[in-house]
């Protein structure tokens, strides 16, 4: 062989064995170990069904920075029942991610976490934020606050608002946007446009029953009694087994101070859509203003039965509880709460 065809065989073998040296010792690619999948399910599966230790590995979870941003929405949306500093400090970090998914379920945290003038001071900053979906989320979340809870963020917040009305006004056959848009003009006392939105609402979309009876709250604003009784019947003939109308129905009676009679829609409400969390904690909240104490509470139990970790039931059972002088119970209750979330203000509080 000659010399040069000696120096390029070399070279070749040299080349070889260098990138095989390299594949060899190369990194291995990062790969999330089927372990830390699991933790991230199990730790949604325990705080969604308030499961002892759930405020612990909550916590943990959202403290993790390789998850993505729909998981940590997700987490976002058990948070509000496991109120601490702590679940404050992770809402608030996640007011600043990178993912507007991420900043727009951390603002639904907060709005769940802290009352309404902390939470100005929390949300108001976003009211500039440079996604418009994040700034109209921060404003949805700001507008049933009163003009000195919004504070500073009065200003903002209106023209963020006026900014949320011009875009919704570009959607006149989105009956999701006209909705929106009527509960704008209901927060700026232009009960006309208003009625104006919710009727084009039911004409985009006859079987929507959230704007019908948001239509009958609007009457009602307007003194129309009549008129509003007379468009809850009609819809409640033509839908005689929606839970959402017979509970209309029952709120509508409790605002007229018909309480007896509430209670009938109410009731159905609860048998038609057992798992509805907030029917079943009317109906107990009636049946307690009606002094009727033991079925308010056991609505109460059955809820939290079915949902162990909603505590605003929890903690207006512990209160009828006491009301009754069954501290047993109440320290029943207590327990389950502390295995759940040990910082819960309402244990620092000696509730």
């Amino acid at each position: 062989m000659s010399q040069p065809r000696r120096y390029l065989a070399v070279s070749l073998l040299s080349a070889l064995i260098a990138v095989g040296l390299w594949y060899w010792m190369r990194p291995a690619p990062t790969i999330t170990p089927p372990a830390i999948n699991h933790s991230y399910s199990k730790a949604l599966e325990q705080a969604h069904n308030g499961m002892p230790g759930a405020a612990r590995v909550l916590y943990q979870q959202l403290a993790r920075t390789d998850l993505s941003d729909i998981r940590r929405a997700s987490l976002h949306a058990e948070l509000p029942n496991y109120p601490s500093p702590q679940a404050l400090k992770l809402a608030d970090a996640d007011l600043q991610n990178a993912s507007p998914l991420v900043r727009k379920a951390a603002i639904q945290s907060i709005a769940g976490l802290v009352p309404n003038a902390q939470r100005t001071l929390l949300l108001g900053p976003l009211l500039e934020d440079p996604e418009q979906s994040v700034r109209f989320a921060a404003a949805s979340a700001l507008l049933g606050l009163s003009p000195d809870e919004q504070g500073l963020y009065f200003g903002p917040l209106q023209q963020v608002v006026d900014e949320y009305e011009r875009n919704l006004k570009t959607q006149p056959d989105d009956p999701q946007a006209q909705g929106q848009l009527a509960r704008l003009y209901l927060h700026e006392g232009q009960l006309d446009e208003a009625q104006a939105a919710l009727e084009k609402v039911t004409t985009l979309d006859p079987e929507n029953l959230k704007a019908v009876v948001a239509q009958i709250d609007l009457l009602d604003k307007r003194g129309k009694t009549d008129q509003a009784r007379e468009l809850l019947a009609r819809q409640l003939e033509a839908h005689p087994d929606s839970a959402y109308l017979q509970h209309a129905l029952g709120i509508w009676l409790l605002n007229h101070g018909q309480t007896e009679y509430a209670l009938l829609g109410l009731t159905k409400a609860v048998e038609l859509e057992p798992d509805n969390s907030e029917y079943r904690y009317k109906l107990a909240i009636a049946l307690h203003d009606l002094e009727q104490l033991e079925p308010a509470q056991r609505q109460l139990e059955e809820l939290l039965q079915r949902q162990p970790a909603n505590r605003k039931a929890r903690l207006l059972l512990i209160r009828y509880w006491k009301e009754a002088g069954q501290l047993q119970n109440v320290q029943v209750l207590l327990a389950q709460l502390e295995q759940q979330n040990p910082d819960d203000p309402a244990l620092q509080q000696g509730l």
